[in-house]
């Protein structure tokens, strides 16, 4: 069930109204546990199962873990549950991939198992891994109700795309009422706005632009091939930040409060500052419980460097089970050491070398090359298979001639508009004072899109009821899937 259905109007519709008539705070957990399992089984009912099995295991894994002082006993139930949670992904995500990597190998002729993929495996698998980790660290107490722990698994807002909810922002918010109110609705469904602006007006107008050029570079010319890589670098930003932003209001309407997931990436001057702005809870999670783990950087220079690459590496792997991934990975592993190694060379932390006053066409020269390493990467991460994303490199380095012009007119019309937006967002977020009814969980300074949210008054009705019209008289008739569905 996609965020852009009726279907789930009519189910949103059915759950707030189940939650005003709920007279209690168990039953509406109880209602919301009930709503999200429904959600998830609308795709394919059986996955339910699948998405049982953290439910229980991390649960006790966890209890028995707080329970115990003998340190090999509490390592022996961590191990199961990250074994349980690693197995679950390597059965339905990676089988396949690791017979086919062996069939090409061998030589031998062997069948896929044909497995399907449980949607949003990847981030509810995360998200009890992280609750585990973190109950046997310390962090955070175990969650002693089922149910409640449940809902924390099975939340439908974040559920098939994220953000990575971690334990220690959603359980404690669940002693609130959860009782929808007029104020957290306003504030929400201006967020969906957002969202839906972003995936329907930007992000599926520049698919039908940016997917037959990926399937076909052949019939391209070389400047079409870098048109549909920058419409692409727009389209799974819109595409992504814009179901983050659906599910934050979503949630936010319910009575939770999501971190924030983008804070507009294109505007980084280095990979590194890319990573602290894109897919921020997946960088934290792979920071918090790879990165840090492996040595971080306190084992040496040439460690850290290893350290980097190898979490991109797997990060591009948890994207999917493709060689496509894995290079995708790899290029921001090795765009993230050589700024290291650049910081360090200059004898100053990358922090404070992202910070000092630079000139502007140093600042525009970092931009730059920020940009285009990214939109090189992006070639691997969209390219159906490794021959055509190598066929559009060598296109674009002029190897390969010829090919039709193909000038797409909505690319052109939504880029200056895209980068007007982020122009307002940075002058209101310098300027803007942190609302005191923070619109999500922030780990930095308040972001551009929700400096403007949320507005108030007949002003801002109207402004919204215009933009609600603009959506509908604009947006596709046929929407695409959500990229991140297949993760």
């Amino acid at each position: 069930m996609s965020f852009v259905s009726w279907q789930f109007v009519l189910f949103f519709a059915l759950v707030l109204l189940g939650l005003r008539i709920a007279r209690s705070r168990t039953s509406r957990q109880l209602l919301l546990l009930v709503a999200s399992c429904i959600f998830y089984a609308s795709g394919t009912p059986v996955h339910l199962l699948v998405l049982a099995v953290p439910a229980v295991v991390d649960f006790i894994c966890a209890l028995r873990i707080a329970e115990s002082d003998n340190r090999e006993v509490r390592r022996r139930w961590l191990v199961l549950s990250v074994a349980s949670n690693l197995g679950l992904l390597a059965y339905f995500k990676y089988a396949d991939f690791f017979v086919g990597t062996i069939a090409s190998l061998s030589g031998a002729s062997v069948a896929t198992l044909g497995i399907a993929l449980p949607i949003g495996i990847s981030f509810f698998t995360f998200k009890t891994l992280s609750y585990t980790i973190d109950v046997y660290r310390g962090e955070i107490p175990p969650c002693r109700s089922w149910r409640q722990y449940a809902l924390f698994v099975s939340f439908f807002p974040e559920l098939v795309a994220g953000p990575i909810v971690r334990a220690s922002v959603f359980l404690p918010q669940l002693a609130r009422e959860l009782e929808p109110s007029w104020q957290r609705a306003a504030v929400g469904a201006q967020v969906i706005l957002l969202g839906l602006t972003k995936k329907l007006l930007i992000a599926d107008r520049l698919a039908l632009f940016a997917d037959p050029v990926f399937a076909t570079p052949q019939g391209y010319s070389a400047g079409t091939i870098a048109w549909a890589v920058v419409a692409y670098s727009l389209q799974i930003y819109c595409d992504f930040s814009g179901y983050s932003d659906m599910a934050i209001g979503v949630a936010r309407i319910i009575g939770f409060d999501l971190p924030e997931n983008f804070n507009m990436p294109y505007l980084a001057r280095s990979v590194t500052e890319f990573w602290r702005r894109w897919h921020i809870t997946l960088s934290q999670w792979l920071r918090d419980y790879l990165y840090i783990p492996l040595g971080g950087n306190r084992r040496g220079r040439a460690r850290t460097y290893v350290n980097l690459m190898l979490t991109m590496l797997l990060g591009g792997l948890w994207h999917g089970a493709r060689w496509n991934f894995v290079l995708w990975g790899l290029i921001h592993g090795v765009a993230l050491a050589v700024h290291k190694l650049v910081g360090e060379r200059r004898s100053v932390t990358v922090k404070a070398a992202e910070s000092r006053t630079t000139s502007v066409p140093m600042t525009i020269l970092s931009w730059a090359a920020t940009y285009l390493t990214v939109c090189l990467a992006w070639i691997f991460f969209r390219a159906p298979t490794l021959s055509n994303a190598t066929y559009m490199l060598r296109k674009l380095a002029g190897f390969e001639l010829g090919g039709a012009v193909w000038h797409f007119l909505p690319l052109f019309e939504l880029l200056p508009l895209v980068i007007l937006a982020h122009v307002a967002g940075v002058m209101i977020a310098r300027n803007a004072a942190r609302p005191s009814d923070a619109l999500v969980v922030r780990p930095s300074a308040i972001s551009g899109p929700y400096a403007v949210l949320p507005r108030a008054g007949f002003v801002s009705a109207f402004v919204l009821t215009v933009w609600i019209g603009v959506l509908f008289l604009f947006a596709p008739l046929h929407t695409s899937p959500f990229i991140y569905f297949q993760f």
